[in-house]
């Protein structure tokens, strides 16, 4: 009988901040001091600094002069770069996984879309359950994925979007009945046997127009701010 190891400290404080910046708790800008976060784990300073350092490696956290460890505010360079990678490596996952997907599996992934669907026919986007939504979505278009190192690539760039704190149906709420509709659409293409470059086409576009969306929609804020 094996015993579960118990996580360390720093692993602890790691998943308590990187929860709240992916969660949107702590939003871009905010001060994470260290004093504070250790009092609210019941742990020393040290974790904290630990977990933090992790964060920054990541890009989740930047050190400013005078000011501190504070969460990252987006940088509208590495979101494009990110997302256009990422829709290259989704699209071809995709693609690969394509005609290995079972019935059921289809099915499965048609229930996810029909929950996002339902969210976005009432008006009232909670932009974080979407976002786990749409993930749970692709992971099932991609699960066959034959070529491990890019599946991984897949995951590296999810992570990624994380904890840069993306969810882009914060930034573009109308964009969700696309996003369903695209859905839709990759599906059928699956279902109906369609070739794999064009499945892998239609991921890729789908990525992209979201990128397309959350880019105008913050290039539209600078220029208000003006």
């Amino acid at each position: 009988m094996t015993t579960a190891v118990e996580p360390s400290k720093s692993q602890l404080a790691y998943d308590f901040l990187r929860d709240r910046i992916t969660s949107g708790d702590y939003t871009p800008g905010y001060r994470l001091v260290l004093g504070q976060i250790a009092r609210e784990l019941g742990c020393s300073t040290v974790p904290v600094r630990e977990a933090i350092r992790r964060l920054e490696a990541e890009g989740a956290v930047t050190y400013v002069h005078n000011v501190g460890a504070q969460v990252t505010m987006l940088d509208k360079g590495v979101y494009r770069d990110t997302m256009q990678t990422l829709g290259l490596v989704e699209g071809f996952a995709t693609a690969l996984s394509a005609p290995h997907l079972t019935d059921a599996e289809l099915d499965e992934a048609a229930a996810i879309n029909a929950e996002m669907r339902a969210m976005t026919d009432t008006g009232e986007i909670d932009a974080p359950a979407f976002t786990r939504l749409n993930q749970r979505f692709h992971g099932v278009l991609f699960q066959h994925c034959t070529n491990e190192h890019v599946a991984d690539l897949v995951r590296r760039g999810w992570h990624r979007l994380e904890t840069m704190r993306e969810s882009a149906f914060a930034f573009v709420p109308a964009r969700t009945a696309e996003s369903v509709d695209e859905h839709d659409r990759i599906l059928e293409l699956i279902r109906t046997g369609a070739g794999v470059d064009l499945v892998e086409r239609e991921a890729r576009r789908h990525r992209l127009n979201t990128m397309t969306a959350v880019l105008e929609a913050i290039s539209g804020d600078d220029r208000s701010d003006h």
